[in-house]
């Protein structure tokens, strides 16, 4: 087996808006194009209600007017189409060089769906991939959402897997523009299961996925309006 590299953590312990979040994945992937040999890095946390829409995504899938949307909505630099975020719903972030995993983006989704489908099974749940569409699904149920995006190889957005959170919000829109496919969260097979309960071992499934051992930031890499309410403080792993 290959040696573990180090990349670094930052989990959030309070529901963090979304231009905030996204705001830290730009910072941390500057940080890797000016320094494509720095270290990589990792954003866990849950979101404020919201909605985003990929950079090609259809308005045509929103159940409301996108110039007075119900909750704020953003156009990202992701691929995919529209999805929901709020809290009770893990979102994980990784920001990695692809160069050192392949250099490869379809390669890339298949990791993060086998992030989630291993963690699952760890619970004995068998979730599932479904051919020619992007995401884990658990008895014909959509649980995670996969959209990502990428400069010079260096990786921002990631992965949303529905725990407990609300799925009303999912009604105002077409989710990731599939009609037929509804989604799911993990707590309607895992009664009481929380994002909190959750986070280890998805962080652990991904550490192992893409070698990978996670450390807390020093000071000089702490993120800028990272505040102490922010910070779960430093775990091992």
């Amino acid at each position: 087996m290959p040696p573990r590299t180090s990349a670094i953590l930052f989990e959030a312990a309070e529901p963090v808006p979304f231009a905030l979040g996204w705001q830290w994945q730009r910072q941390l992937q500057a940080r890797l194009l000016a320094d494509p040999d720095g270290p990589e890095a990792v954003l866990v946390l849950q979101h404020q209600p919201c909605y985003t829409l990929g950079r090609g995504a259809s308005s045509a899938h929103l159940g409301f007017d996108p110039a007075a949307p119900p909750l704020p909505l953003y156009r990202i630099d992701r691929g995919g189409e529209v999805t929901h975020h709020a809290p009770g719903q893990l979102v994980l972030y990784p920001v990695l060089n692809l160069q050192r995993h392949g250099a490869d983006l379809h390669l890339y989704l298949r990791q993060l769906e086998g992030v989630v489908i291993d963690l699952l099974a760890e619970f004995g749940l068998m979730a599932e991939r479904c051919n020619g569409f992007t995401g884990v699904w658990l008895e014909g149920r959509k649980l995670a959402a996969i959209g990502v995006g990428a400069r010079r190889w260096i990786s921002q957005h990631g992965l949303a897997l529905n725990v407990n959170c609300s799925l009303e919000g999912f009604a105002a829109i077409v989710p990731c523009g599939l009609a037929d496919r509804p989604v799911g969260r993990l707590c309607d097979w895992l009664p009481g299961i929380t994002p909190q309960q959750l986070q280890a071992p998805l962080l652990a499934a991904f550490c192992r996925q893409f070698t990978l051992e996670l450390r807390p930031a020093t000071a000089a890499e702490t993120l800028p309006d990272w505040g102490p309410a922010l910070d779960r403080g430093p775990r091992q792993r």
